[in-house]
C-alpha cells in the first residue's frame, strides 16, 4: 500500500493532462478496492491530494470525481465540500443527492453559491429545517416554490409563517403552500383573504379545526365582547349596544337581521353579525364587505344560518352592492355550494382564526402609531 501511496505522490507533481487523468484513475481504483482500506494518516494524504487535483484538472475531470464521490461512500469532507460549491455542472450529483454532506455544507451553499445551486437543493429527498430556513432567505421565487413543492422538506413555523405572509404578494405560492400536509389550519385561514375563490373553498373543504379550540376561542370571544363594543363611537355603538341588549333577551334572530337588511340598516345588520359570531364589529365588517361572498357563507354556517336564509342575505348584499350588475345564477350556486360543504365547527374555527389575526393587525397599527 504504501508504494501504491508514493506513485500518487510522485503523480500528483507532475503538471501534465495525462498525469492527472492517471492519478484520478488511480485513486478511484484504490478506493474500490478491496486493499483500499486506508490507515488515517493515507486517508489525510489522499485527502490533500485529492483537493489539489480538484483545483487544477479542467471541468469534465471535476465532474467525474463529483460523480465517483456522489455514487460511493468514500468518505473524504474536503474533498466532497470542494466540489460542491464548484460549478453547478460539476457540484448537481453531489448537491441532489449524497448523503456525505451535512446540513452546514448544505448551508454554506446556499448562502455562497448560485440560485441554480440553492433550487438544486430544494429538491433533495431530505430538506431539514435549518437548510429550508436558510433557501428561504436566500433563495427566489423558483427556489422556494420549488421546496414548497417538495413533500419531503421540512419547514419551521417561522418559515411557514414568512412565507404565509409573503403569499399575499406573491401568488405562486399560495396553491403549494396550501397543498402541504404541514401547513397548519391557521395560517390557511389566515391565507383566505387574499387567495382565490377555488382556493378558499380548497382551505374550508380540507383543512379541519380542532373542536376544543373553537370551544375555547368561542369563550374568550365571549367574554371579550363587550368590552370591545365600549370603544366604538356613534351609530356603530349604538347598533352594538342594541343587539347586544336583544341578544340578553332572545330576540337577536336571523329573522331580525334579514329585516334590517332589507331596511338598509347595514350597522345594525353588521353588528348583529358580529353579536352572534361573537366576534369584534371590525372583524364582521371585514367579512360583510369581502365581495366574493365565501366569507359571508363561513359566518351564516357558524351562526347557525339556513340555507334559504343565507341565500336571501347573499342576494341582498349582492343587489345593494352591484345593483342591476347582480351576479348570476352561477356565482350563487358556487356560494351555495361552499356553504353545504363547510362543516359548522370548521365554519366557527375560521370566525376565531380571522379574529384572532384581526386583532394581530390591530395592535401592530397600534405600535405604528405609537412609534
Amino acid at each position: 500500500m504504501g508504494d501504491r501511496i508514493h506513485e500518487l505522490v510522485l503523480l500528483a507533481r507532475e503538471k501534465t493532462a495525462q498525469a492527472r487523468r492517471q492519478l484520478f484513475e488511480n485513486m478511484t481504483d484504490l478506493f474500490l478496492s478491496e486493499e483500499g482500506r486506508l490507515s488515517e494518516h493515507e486517508r489525510a494524504l489522499m485527502s490533500d491530494i485529492m483537493v489539489k487535483l480538484v483545483r487544477t484538472v479542467e471541468k469534465s475531470l471535476r465532474q467525474e470525481l463529483a460523480d465517483f464521490f456522489a455514487k460511493t461512500d468514500v468518505d473524504l469532507p474536503d474533498v466532497v465540500r470542494l466540489l460542491a460549491n464548484d460549478e453547478i455542472e460539476v457540484a448537481r450529483p453531489l448537491l441532489e443527492k449524497s448523503k456525505l454532506l451535512h446540513d452546514a455544507d448544505l448551508i454554506e451553499v446556499v448562502r455562497m453559491r448560485t440560485d441554480e445551486h440553492r433550487l438544486v437543493i430544494a429538491l433533495r429527498d431530505e430538506v431539514s429545517e435549518d437548510v429550508a430556513n436558510a433557501l428561504v432567505e436566500y433563495g427566489n421565487g423558483d427556489v422556494i416554490e420549488a421546496l414548497l413543492r417538495n413533500a419531503d422538506a421540512s419547514l419551521s413555523q417561522r418559515a411557514m409563517e414568512y412565507l404565509v405572509a409573503e403569499s399575499r404578494r406573491v401568488d405562486r405560492f399560495q396553491e403549494p403552500l396550501l397543498n402541504r400536509e404541514d401547513l397548519p389550519s391557521e395560517l390557511a385561514y389566515r391565507m383566505y383573504w387574499w387567495v382565490a375563490a377555488a382556493l378558499r373553498k380548497k382551505i374550508v373543504s380540507d383543512f379541519d379545526v380542532d373542536p376544543l379550540v373553537v370551544d375555547n376561542a368561542m369563550r374568550q370571544a365571549s367574554r371579550g365582547l363587550i368590552a370591545q363594543q365600549k370603544t366604538s363611537e356613534g351609530a356603530y355603538l349604538k347598533a352594538q349596544r342594541l343587539v347586544h341588549r336583544l341578544s340578553e333577551t332572545g330576540d337577536l334572530t336571523v329573522e331580525f337581521l334579514l329585516g334590517c337588511l332589507r331596511q338598509k340598516r347595514i350597522a345594525v345588520f353588521v353588528a348583529g353579525l358580529a353579536e352572534l359570531g361573537c366576534v369584534d364589529f371590525r372583524t364582521a365588517w371585514r367579512i360583510f364587505n369581502d365581495t366574493g361572498g365565501e366569507s359571508l357563507a363561513i359566518l351564516a354556517k357558524a351562526i347557525g344560518m339556513e340555507r334559504a336564509q343565507f341565500t336571501s342575505v347573499y342576494l341582498l348584499i349582492s343587489q345593494a352592492r352591484e345593483g342591476a350588475k347582480a351576479r348570476g345564477p352561477g356565482a350563487l350556486k358556487g356560494i351555495l355550494d361552499l356553504f353545504d360543504r363547510v362543516s359548522s365547527v370548521n365554519a366557527r374555527g375560521a370566525l376565531q382564526y380571522w379574529q384572532r389575526d384581526n386583532a394581530y393587525q390591530m395592535a401592530l397599527e397600534e405600535l405604528r402609531h405609537v412609534g
